[in-house]
């Protein structure tokens, strides 16, 4: 993706939220705030939006880019390896309702700051007021609880999304909070968690996370089935190193490890494949998929047509498609797709075939 930013304003200490905030570079093109393209033709309307502050997140998260230690002044921090343009607010909400036929989801991403929450209730707020696409926001659970919830939901905002990324307790403490300036606590991720699930209703919450911060394949697995209990939606992202973090030389995982979750999380989901069907080793990893269900066979014959590989994201409004598909969220442009922003193509799916290696674990 070429981007040019010499037609948006220089990052500025003073220019911080709620009068400005940061956007992708996505949604910059997509808003024609600055020129760019991507290296596949495809349809963009997902606007991803970010708090700015001159001293950035407290937070001091091992792989995150934004890390509170990481080296570097804030302005100068990318963001899962994108650019995020500095505009103004006025100007975004001002394209944003220019643009609106165009946009299939809006999505607000608070920072741990302690005027995150004031300044995404004033934004909603703004937003809601002059575009009617639905708004998700990623919201930061040591800022929030239970009332301000409620206050978001009250405001008109669609979606709650929390980036738990670790997905068990040992692996979020170790990168999340035994880390120099580390202070997120596990419980109050899942007391949020829960308090948004209660508010918003099924289907309204999704929790991020990430293949390769040391978890094993079946704790991946086992969180997918307990968040498919309860109606929450676990959208996946693969890890992928910043440099200068912390994690910058820690191994992304395999393509083959990443499809074949990719490929279990949707039998999960919309086949119900059951926990007995699966299989692993000693140290978690999946071997085997043992599948009785003739749609299930039928679905790792034909992949879905590819469906099982495409971002997760905040759907399109009345619709299970997704409305934020966060190109290159998982991957540089120069790598190959890990999660596609659009349905793979015939190649494409040839070489997922070989990355799955499907023969191997598939107990026909």
């Amino acid at each position: 993706m070429k981007v040019a930013l010499d037609t948006l304003a220089p990052v500025d200490e003073k220019k911080i939220s709620p009068d400005y905030v940061r956007i992708s570079a996505a949604s910059a093109m997509a808003l024609r705030m600055q020129s760019g393209r991507f290296s596949r033709d495809f349809d963009f309307g997902g606007i991803n939006i970010l708090l700015n502050y001159d001293n950035g997140c407290l937070s001091d998260c091992s792989y995150c880019g934004l890390a509170r230690t990481r080296p570097g002044s804030y302005e100068d921090k990318s963001f899962i390896r994108v650019e995020w343009p500095l505009v103004s607010m006025d100007e975004l909400v001002d394209r944003m309702a220019e643009h609106e036929d165009k946009l299939t989801r809006l999505c607000i991403s608070m920072v741990t700051h302690g005027s995150a929450y004031k300044d995404t209730v004033e934004l909603t707020r703004k937003i809601v007021a002059k575009v009617k696409t639905p708004l998700s926001l990623l919201i930061a659970p040591p800022v929030l609880n239970r009332e301000k919830l409620q206050v978001f939901k009250d405001l008109g905002v669609d979606m709650i999304g929390v980036g738990l990324d670790a997905i068990t307790e040992e692996t979020f403490i170790k990168h999340r909070t035994d880390v120099p300036n580390g202070s997120l606590k596990w419980d109050n991720y899942w007391d949020i968690i829960h308090a948004s699930r209660d508010i918003f209703g099924p289907g309204k919450v999704n929790i991020h996370t990430v293949v390769g911060l040391g978890e094993s394949d079946k704790e991946m697995i086992d969180m997918f089935y307990y968040l498919d209990e309860r109606q929450i939606l676990p959208y996946m992202f693969s890890f992928n190193p910043e440099a200068e973090s912390r994690l910058a030389n820690w191994p992304k995982a395999s393509q083959t490890k990443w499809r074949r979750i990719q490929l279990v999380k949707h039998l999960i989901e919309n086949y119900g494949l059951q926990a007995d069907s699966l299989s692993y080793d000693a140290e978690g990893k999946l071997t085997g998929i043992q599948a009785d269900d003739i749609k299930v066979n039928e679905v790792l014959n034909s992949l879905d047509g590819g469906v099982p590989f495409m971002t997760d994201g905040c759907p399109i409004e009345g619709g299970s498609e997704a409305g934020c598909t966060r190109p290159y969220g998982s991957y540089r442009p120069s790598e190959p797709f890990r999660d596609f922003p659009f349905q793979p193509e015939a190649d494409d799916m040839g070489l997922i075939r070989e990355e799955l290696a499907l023969d191997e674990i598939w107990n026909k």
